[in-house]
């Protein structure tokens, strides 16, 4: 396999885009992404989407079939994955791997997203299927993805005794890396009491503890070492790159499952646990050797849980970890420089590229008003509906 560089990245912003069809937003991330490489339309031999499941033309959600269409119709592959929130990542993978075996030398992923108002309020799944689990739990049961985060925060409560106010902290601290982003969504900074203040969607997370919706699209281009020695263009090379999907008696219990079954020896959230651990592996580095990581927040909880379930600390550090401003830009892991998914709203498929994008942008010096000084090794996670999971590690 041949080594695999990011060669740029873009996006739009996120946001509310009503006047802006889906379409649109990923032709501006694939456009400023091309910008950022230093590279046209002509010189990208593969395009990999990650396919919206909200909306998109044609019938099918976003299909990189349609961005080519509209912009460059020169016969190049196109590829449509899916995976929920995680498909940004599974389409980054899909690129590498297009790349790493030496059929192509340029290939792009893209994700573009707009949401519907609200905590996703249309069930997935299918209603005419009686079998669909995920569609029952939400219109049987009426949990959506915010109960089962606030039983998880509830457990850390009962194990670690995290305290209401240290929930507040991980929001807070989102919000303050956010207010040097031009490309977060809610960059105004807000205090732990304006946290609390705010209404308790699931006890005991608030809404300023629990990510919005929003509209968004973002892109990155990869190139083979030959392209980059050829043009002479500065890249920072992908190192290690995985995805991975639920394991047998994985704790988290999630519904829909694979299992009821809680088994020894497997992760919690083993989706992304997984993943991580491989990109791991493929990077030859470990956790210690990492200096920011772009996680999906989808509330406060995972901010201080997740980095635990990577092996960048004991479980229960992660309260005296924030606390302690460790996890802060110029702390000792910055989580989360760009502000997270509580500052931008979950964009679904363009998520997980965005991570990217950020990670890219930060080693290379460029994430101006948030930038974690002298980083050189950036890592991303992320989790998609389905048990599916991806992590990205970019080096410099």
């Amino acid at each position: 396999m041949r080594p695999v560089y990011a060669l740029g990245a873009g996006a739009h912003p996120w946001g509310k885009w009503p006047e802006k069809p889906q379409l649109q937003l990923a032709l501006e991330a694939m456009s400023a992404a091309l910008a950022d490489a230093g590279i046209v339309w002509a010189e990208v031999q593969g395009l990999v989407a990650a396919s919206s499941r909200f909306e998109g033309g044609m019938g099918w959600g976003l299909h990189a079939n349609e961005v080519v269409q509209a912009v460059a119709e020169q016969g190049i592959p196109c590829i449509n994955v899916g995976g929920a929130c995680a498909a940004g990542a599974i389409a980054l993978q899909t690129a590498h791997a297009l790349v790493a075996s030496g059929q192509y030398d340029v290939v792009a992923a893209l994700g573009a997203e707009r949401m519907p108002k609200g905590f996703i309020p249309r069930p997935p799944g299918s209603a005419d299927d009686r079998s669909d689990n995920d569609f029952l739990r939400w219109v049987a049961m009426g949990a959506t993805n915010p109960a089962y985060w606030a039983i998880e925060a509830r457990r850390r409560q009962h194990e670690h005794g995290t305290s209401e106010r240290t929930l507040a902290q991980a929001s807070a601290l989102m919000r303050r890396n956010a207010g040097g982003n031009r490309l977060a969504r809610y960059r105004d900074p807000i205090s732990e009491e304006d946290v609390l203040a705010s209404p308790m969607v699931a006890d005991p997370l608030h809404l300023l503890q629990i990510c919005p919706v929003s509209d968004g699209a973002a892109a990155v281009i990869l190139g083979s070492e030959d392209y980059v020695r050829r043009s002479g263009k500065a890249a920072v090379r992908v190192a290690g790159c995985a995805v991975g999907s639920g394991q047998f008696g994985d704790p988290a219990r999630r519904i829909p499952t694979i299992s009821s079954t809680v088994r020894d020896g497997v992760a919690h959230t083993s989706e992304v646990t997984g993943a991580v651990r491989a990109a791991f592996e493929l990077a030859g580095i470990g956790p210690e050797d990492v200096d920011l990581l772009e996680m999906a927040d989808n509330s406060a909880w995972h901010i201080l849980a997740w980095p635990e379930l990577f092996g960048f600390y004991e479980p229960g550090q992660g309260d005296w970890m924030l606390e302690q401003g460790k996890l802060a830009i110029g702390g000792e892991l910055a989580i989360n420089p760009s502000g997270g998914f509580l500052s931008f709203g979950e964009a679904t498929t363009a998520q997980a590229l965005l991570q990217v994008s950020e990670v890219l942008w930060q080693l290379r010096g460029e994430a101006h008003g948030h930038q974690v000084p002298e980083a050189k090794v950036g890592m991303t996670a992320v989790l998609g509906l389905g048990a599916n999971g991806g992590s990205v590690i970019l080096t410099r």
